[in-house]
C-alpha cells in the first residue's frame, strides 16, 4: 500500500491531481473556521462548549464539519447540494421532462446539473435564513443564553444570508473542481472531509470520566469491526450473467460476447439513512419552539429525540428499510434494463427476453435490497447501541452511517487511483 502511494506521487500528472485535491480539501476546512460577518465569535465558542445539539441542525453540522454551529462562511457546507441532488432525482418520477433529460445522455445530464445548481442556491437562501433566525431566537444552542449575533438589524441579516449562500456556492464549485481536475468525486470527498474532521473529538470525549479508557478501547474495536463489515459488504455484488447474440451489420459480425450486470448489496448507499435521520430530527426541532413544560414537548424529547429510546430505534430502523426499497426502485428500473437488453440482442441464460427478464431482475433486486436494508440499519445502529450499553451519553457524529460514508468514499477514491496506476502499467492499491 505504501509503495503504491509512492508510485502514485512519482507519477507527474497523478501527483498533480492528488496535490490539487488535498489543496481544495484544505481550503474547505479553513473556510469552516472563518466566521460570518456579524457573528460574535467568542460567544459562539462558549455556546459550543456547553450546548448539546441532537437536532436537524446538529445533523447539518456533521456534514459541514462543525462549520454550522460556528456560523462560519461555509456554515451550510455541502448539505444544500445533497438535498438538491436528491430532489432532482426524485422529481424524475413525477416530471416526464426530467426523465427525458436523464435519457438524453451527456447533454441531458448537463441540464439536470444546471437545475441542481439553481435549486442548491435557492435551498441555501432558505436554510441560511432559518439558521440565522434560529440563532437570533437563542434556539441554535440548547441551554446557552449568550447572544451569538449582536446586531439585530435587517441589513446585517441580509448580508449574513448573502455570505452563507455565497459560501455554499463556493463549496459546490470546489467540489466540481475536484471532480474535474482532481481524484475522486468532489462532493463525496468534501463530505468525507467534514465527517472525518469531527471523528477525533467525538472519540476522545468517550475517554473521559469513569471507565473512560475501557469505553474508548471498546468503541475503537467496534468501529474497526464496523469498518471491516462495511468494506466486505460494499465490495460484494451479485453478478447476473448476460449473453449477447451474434448479429450481422453490413459485412461485420457483432455480439456473441458474455458480460454481467453487477448489483451491489447496498444499492442505495447512505441516502436512506440521511432521509430517516432528517425526518426523525424534525419533531425535535419543532419541539424547541414550543413550551418546554407541555406534555407533547416532553413526550417528543423522551421518545423521538433520545437516540437510545426504543421507539426512536424502531422507527429509525423501519424508515431506513422503507427508504432503501423506495430509493432503489427509483435508481434501478428492471423494465428499462430489460428493454435495453432486448434492443441490443442481450438475454439472461435460461430467461426469456422482455417481460420475463424484467420480472426476474425485479425478483433479484427485491431479495438483495431486503438484505441490504437490514445491513444498512444494522450499520447505522451498532455504534448507538454500543454507547447505550456502555452508558456513555456522547453520540458519534451521525451514528454508524458516518463510518459508512467515510469508508465508502475512501474505497471509491482508492479505486480511481488504482485504475489510473494500472493504466500506467503499475501495480495498483487493490490486489
Amino acid at each position: 500500500m505504501l509503495s503504491a502511494f509512492g508510485r502514485a506521487f512519482r507519477t507527474p500528472d497523478l501527483r498533480r491531481k492528488l496535490l490539487f485535491t488535498i489543496a481544495i480539501m484544505t481550503i474547505f476546512r479553513l473556510g469552516s473556521f472563518i466566521p460570518t460577518p456579524g457573528v460574535d465569535y467568542a460567544n459562539v465558542q462558549q455556546c459550543i462548549a456547553q450546548a448539546d445539539n441532537d437536532s436537524l441542525l446538529g445533523l447539518i453540522n456533521v456534514f459541514s464539519g462543525g462549520a454550522l454551529l460556528q456560523l462560519s462562511i461555509f456554515a451550510l457546507g455541502i448539505m444544500p447540494y445533497i438535498t438538491a441532488s436528491i430532489i432532482v432525482q426524485l422529481l424524475r418520477v413525477v416530471i416526464p421532462r426530467f426523465e427525458a433529460l436523464h435519457k438524453e445522455g451527456q447533454s441531458g445530464q448537463t441540464k439536470l446539473t444546471q437545475y441542481t445548481r439553481y435549486l442548491t442556491i435557492a435551498l441555501a437562501i432558505l436554510q441560511s435564513t432559518t439558521v440565522i433566525t434560529t440563532a437570533r431566537q437563542g434556539l441554535l444552542f440548547s441551554g446557552c443564553g449568550l447572544d451569538v449575533i449582536a446586531d439585530d438589524s435587517i441589513l446585517t441579516s441580509i448580508f449574513m444570508v448573502i455570505t452563507m449562500t455565497a459560501g455554499t456556492g463556493l463549496v459546490m464549485w470546489l467540489g466540481e473542481l475536484i471532480t474535474e481536475r482532481g481524484v475522486g468525486n468532489g462532493m463525496s470527498l468534501l463530505i468525507f472531509t467534514s465527517i472525518a474532521a469531527s471523528f477525533p473529538t467525538s472519540l476522545w470525549s468517550i475517554a473521559g470520566g469513569a471507565n473512560g479508557v475501557v469505553n474508548f478501547t471498546i468503541m475503537v474495536l467496534v468501529i474497526i469491526l464496523v469498518i471491516g463489515l462495511v468494506v466486505f459488504v460494499e465490495q460484494s455484488q451479485r453478478r447476473i450473467p448476460v449473453q449477447y447474440a451474434k448479429r450481422m451489420v453490413g459485412r461485420r459480425m457483432y455480439g456473441g460476447t458474455s458480460t454481467y450486470i453487477p448489483i451491489k448489496i447496498n444499492m442505495s448507499g447512505v441516502i436512506p439513512v440521511i432521509f430517516a435521520a432528517s425526518i426523525l430530527a424534525i419533531p425535535g426541532l419543532l419541539a424547541q419552539f414550543g413550551d418546554q413544560s407541555s406534555e407533547w414537548v416532553v413526550w417528543i424529547s423522551n421518545n423521538l429525540v433520545q437516540q437510545s429510546s426504543p421507539l426512536y430505534i424502531a422507527i429509525y430502523t423501519l424508515m431506513i428499510i422503507f427508504f432503501c426499497f423506495f430509493y432503489t426502485s427509483i435508481t434501478f428500473n428492471p423494465d428499462e434494463v430489460a428493454d435495453n437488453m432486448k434492443k441490443y440482442g442481450g438475454f439472461i441464460p435460461g430467461i426469456r427476453a422482455g417481460r420475463p427478464t424484467a420480472e426476474y431482475l425485479d425478483f433479484v433486486i427485491t431479495r438483495i435490497t431486503s438484505a441490504g436494508s437490514l445491513y444498512l440499519a444494522l450499520i447505522a445502529l451498532i455504534p448507538t447501541l454500543v454507547l447505550v450499553f456502555l452508558g456513555v451519553s456522547t453520540n458519534l457524529p451521525f451514528g454508524g452511517s458516518s463510518i459508512l460514508i467515510v469508508v465508502g468514499v475512501g474505497l471509491e477514491t482508492v479505486k480511481q487511483i488504482d485504475s489510473q496506476l494500472q493504466q500506467r502499467h503499475y501495480e495498483g492499491f487493490l490486489r
